[in-house]
């Protein structure tokens, strides 16, 4: 069986990256029911185009139905489960028996259940297959000797993280943020107030002189474990991050889909070379979370924030006039005449060069590039395409 490659996408340019950067499949959040309510705004119109580019391309899209509902929740539910089925999106994940119990009465939609429902043993993997849930996505709890004893003795198919941001709470049922600010984590309205700083007291005295305190846990990265999970037989590699930038999802992407094609082929290159990939677009601490054991203090962020913004992302392909060498590129990042680059596709393939001519939309000479989504020309003697991007090489 071959594993699933499984990545995030917050909107339609997202989710159209991931899969051309090797994606398997998406899975997005529509207006409701989905638990990261500011990356869910696929209306049907968009969902219908993103599913027919997926299935153009062999690929799958899974909508989010994963919040905990109350009763006010579930005003429309029919109506959009019945719209998912028709515009025939791959499967629905859940974490609700009141969404997945409706959707098995009205439709035939494949069913996910979400890590928030916290699967850590075969027995309860088992018991959501005979219900009917044909995968299940494991909590992030469990360690890679869990998961080889759940795939053994387990019905379904199993999905695991192996990138992203994790959370403080147990597969991320958390209530601080609602106490906090009043925004339900669980039902789509995480602050992240677990990345906050706060001042830290022991009674009167306070602790954190040097620093801001924070509770927050580093992002997941299990480069490592990646040959481990794909003998042992699950079903899909699950990466997090659907408020992620286009460069972030397509670099992630591609650096995991190198890996699997290369480790299935037997052509696996040392784990700094995909790891550094990666960091091109990582700008936090990351951590192997729990799959090597229970996480210690080195795998927690207590006294200080681990983001590095990265600008080396600095423009998008749109176009190229191959008679004169020339890419119509939109700008991401400012840079400048006679800067090295790197142009990235999504075939996999490098090429590096100089920047020596640089023109405006009207391709009028130019020497710096100062302001974001201006369209420009540059040089490119190796023929280019529309989504190929454009780093600079520090």
């Amino acid at each position: 069986m071959s594993i699933e490659l499984l990545a995030p996408a917050g909107n339609l340019e997202k989710a159209k990256v991931a899969l051309l950067y090797g994606a398997d499949a998406v899975y997005v959040g529509g207006l409701h029911f989905s638990l990261r309510a500011r990356a869910s705004n696929f209306t049907t119109l968009m969902l219908e185009e993103l599913v027919e580019f997926a299935h153009q391309r062999n690929k799958k899209v899974y909508v989010t139905t994963n919040i905990v509902v109350h009763d006010e929740d579930l005003v429309g539910l029919d109506e959009y489960l019945l719209k998912l089925e028709r515009i025939h999106v791959d499967a629905i994940i859940c974490t609700s028996f009141a969404i997945i119990e409706r959707a098995k009465q009205l439709t035939n939609l494949e069913i996910h259940l979400s890590t928030q429902f916290s699967v850590t043993n075969s027995k309860l993997a088992d018991y959501f297959y005979d219900e009917g849930i044909r995968r299940v996505v494991l909590g992030r709890e469990c360690t890679i000797k869990e998961i080889k004893e759940i795939q053994t003795h387990t019905k379904a198919d199993l999905e695991v993280f192996i990138h992203g941001g994790m959370c403080v709470s147990y597969s991320g049922r958390c209530t601080l943020s609602n106490y906090m600010v009043g925004r339900d984590a669980n039902r789509g309205g995480c602050a992240h107030s677990c990345r906050w700083l706060y001042d830290l007291y022991d009674r009167d005295e306070l602790l954190s002189h040097e620093h801001d305190f924070q509770m927050s846990s580093k992002d997941l990265e299990v480069i490592e474990f990646i040959p481990e999970l794909i003998d042992i037989g699950v079903a899909s590699l699950k990466i997090e991050g659907r408020m992620k930038s286009i460069h972030y999802i397509a670099t992630v992407v591609l650096a995991y889909r190198m890996l699997i094609d290369d480790y299935q082929s037997g052509n696996l290159k040392d784990l700094d070379f995909y790891q550094s990939e990666i960091k091109k677009a990582e700008n936090r601490l990351t951590s192997t979370g729990f799959l090597g054991g229970e996480p210690g203090v080195d795998q927690q962020l207590y006294n200080y924030r681990s983001e590095q913004p990265t600008q080396e992302f600095i423009a998008l392909v749109q176009d190229y006039d191959e008679a004169n060498q020339l890419a119509l590129i939109e700008q991401r990042n400012h840079f400048t005449l006679g800067d090295e680059i790197e142009v990235v596709s999504p075939d996999k393939t490098f090429h590096h060069l100089k920047i020596t001519e640089l023109y405006d939309e009207d391709k009028q000479p130019i020497d710096v590039a100062r302001h974001p989504l201006q369209k420009l020309y540059i040089n490119m003697p190796h023929p280019v395409k529309p989504y190929d991007m454009i780093r600079r090489v520090r």
